[in-house]
């Protein structure tokens, strides 16, 4: 049962019309960093770019689109209304006025720090204060999860809570505690320097409470399509889920492992012992469990799927699967995705490796295979799968929709693979300008130029996405019926305490967060004269 549709309709509407912005920031950035611009745009309008890029696709899109399908969740697996719809509008104010304020200091090249923040750069107070607004407006949906469970398990004792709805909550828990970090560092340390109430700032010690959510909401964003995967994706394609504890299982994993783990950002930084970065790399390592656990469930769900529609022998099954249907497509495509960027993330975590490809091309391909490919194209998915619900209309046209997401899938390819290379070759990130006529240089030229076809293939994909979307809402009305998510083969009465409540793994969360963090944090708060002077952006001296 959707009840409101129009604030699930607002937050999806806001975030795909950001995303075809961000998109077309995205592919600018790619064309001015290869031979073929021939026109020395200023670097300075690239570094405005890649900030808006970064906080929109960062923070904002993933956000919005994190709530929006959470209230869909909350209404269709609780088979009510939500309850606190107004704070629910009041979060997505706080996140479009924390958006736009954010946004008119950086077009106005007042705070071109990357979405990172990166200290001891100082950018215009009004940016930090906007992504703060957002932060606060995604905490009161995290918030409002929480309360919605509560109500529910309080009218139905003993009940196993939907898993959809169950790893829904998990992914605003996890949103809510890795936020911490960050907005540690903006409220504490940030803004009194862009307030001018101080004139240094520890860049050391901001970088490590930024490491506190830099990785972890790589998990909030991978969370939506992990649910996709395990509840909409089986009952897409006309099966059913494979294990629904192996699911939940997955999801506390996620909640557990991935907090302790974004010092590995920090290997090059002196400030963090070489103890500390040994267990972050191991938790590092252990993320792969949820993804593996993952994979194995949603391949059984779909050979499930594959045998009841006909499918014989040991492979017959995947031939009789409706590889037509968009949803199959996505997943499968995403899948792909998933294990290349998931590769590439093992050179990451690892101590040696890492330091060959530090702030190299290496690390933007790898993290845009996993967000803008394996995350986002689920995005694509979760929204062709709630639209007609939302809107009352149906799509007509599955092979424009077809079309959209192979166009997604090799436009990604075609961009990050030539990254991963040339940050083999050491081409570092984060530049706006490079000579190509350098004889060091000259080989990258050809793959930086290979990479901005595929920015141009994302970006007719992106807004065929959004064409496709639009023409949607004005198709013939149709009633779809119900909205449901899959089920599981053996749909569970009852569950053991530890898979149906958070209490445990939030404590658990929390204690290896104040474990990994906790010495370092305070070490660095304790040494003396760490601080340096802060260096203010677009400010003429």
């Amino acid at each position: 049962m959707l009840t409101n549709k129009r604030l699930i309709l607002a937050h999806f509407a806001l975030a795909f019309a950001l995303f075809g912005f961000a998109l077309l920031l995205g592919a600018w950035q790619m064309f001015v960093r290869s031979p073929l611009d021939i026109w020395n745009i200023n670097p300075e309008l690239y570094y405005r770019s890649l900030t808006a890029h970064g906080s929109i696709m960062g923070y904002v899109f993933p956000t919005l689109v994190a709530m929006a399908f959470g209230y869909a969740i909350t209404e269709v697996e609780f088979e009510k209304p939500l309850v606190g719809l107004r704070w629910a509008w009041v979060g997505f104010v706080l996140v479009v006025i924390g958006a736009v304020t954010a946004m008119v200091p950086v077009s106005l090249g007042r705070a071109s720090v990357l979405y990172t923040f990166y200290p001891p750069m100082i950018g215009n107070p009004f940016y930090y204060v906007g992504v703060v607004l957002v932060v606060v407006g995604s905490w009161i949906w995290v918030a409002l999860m929480g309360v919605n469970l509560a109500v529910w398990k309080r009218a139905n004792p003993g009940k196993p809570v939907p898993l959809a709805m169950y790893a829904n909550v998990a992914g605003a828990l996890l949103w809510g505690w890795t936020a911490v970090g960050a907005a540690i560092e903006l409220l504490f340390m940030i803004l009194p320097v862009a307030f001018g109430w101080r004139s240094t700032i520890d860049a050391g010690l901001a970088r490590v409470f930024f490491s506190w959510t830099l990785h972890a909401i790589v998990y909030f964003w991978l969370i939506p399509a992990y649910i996709a995967y395990y509840t909409i994706f089986p009952r897409a394609i006309g099966g059913r889920i494979y294990s629904d504890p192996m699911a939940r299982i997955s999801f506390i994993t996620f909640l557990v492992i991935a907090m302790p783990i974004g010092v590995h950002h920090l290997f090059a930084d002196p400030q963090v012992g070489a103890g500390f970065k040994f267990m972050h790399s191991v938790f590092t390592a252990l993320v792969s469990v949820p993804t593996l656990i993952t994979i194995f469930t949603i391949c059984a769900s779909a050979e499930i799927a594959g045998r009841l529609r006909g499918g014989k022998g040991a492979f017959g099954w995947l031939a009789a699967l409706p590889w037509s249907n968009p949803i199959m497509l996505a997943t499968a495509l995403s899948l792909v995705m998933l294990g290349f960027g998931g590769a590439g993330g093992l050179i990451n975590m690892t101590y040696q490796l890492n330091a060959s490809i530090h702030n190299t091309q290496w690390v933007t391909g790898h993290f845009h295979l996993i967000f803008g490919g394996a995350v986002v194209i689920m995005y694509f998915a979760i929204a062709y799968d709630l639209w007609p619900h939302l809107t009352g209309r149906a799509f007509e046209d599955q092979g424009l929709m077809r079309a959209q997401l192979w166009l997604w899938f090799i436009g990604m390819l075609v961009t990050t693979f030539p990254w991963h290379y040339v940050g083999i070759l050491g081409m570092p990130r984060r530049m706006a300008f490079f000579d190509y006529s350098n004889l060091a240089l000259a080989p990258e030229a050809l793959w930086v130029s290979i990479s901005a076809v595929g920015a141009a293939i994302l970006v007719t994909s992106g807004f065929l996405f959004l064409a496709i979307l639009i023409r949607g809402a004005t198709e013939r009305k149709r009633d779809p019926g119900p909205y449901r998510f899959a089920v599981a083969v053996h749909p569970p009465t009852s569950l053991p305490l530890a898979l149906n409540t958070f209490s445990l793994w939030v404590a658990l969360m929390i204690g290896l967060t104040v474990v990994n963090y906790g010495f370092p944090i305070a070490q660095l708060m304790a040494l003396k004269n760490t601080s340096v002077p802060a260096v203010y952006v677009g400010v003429t001296q």
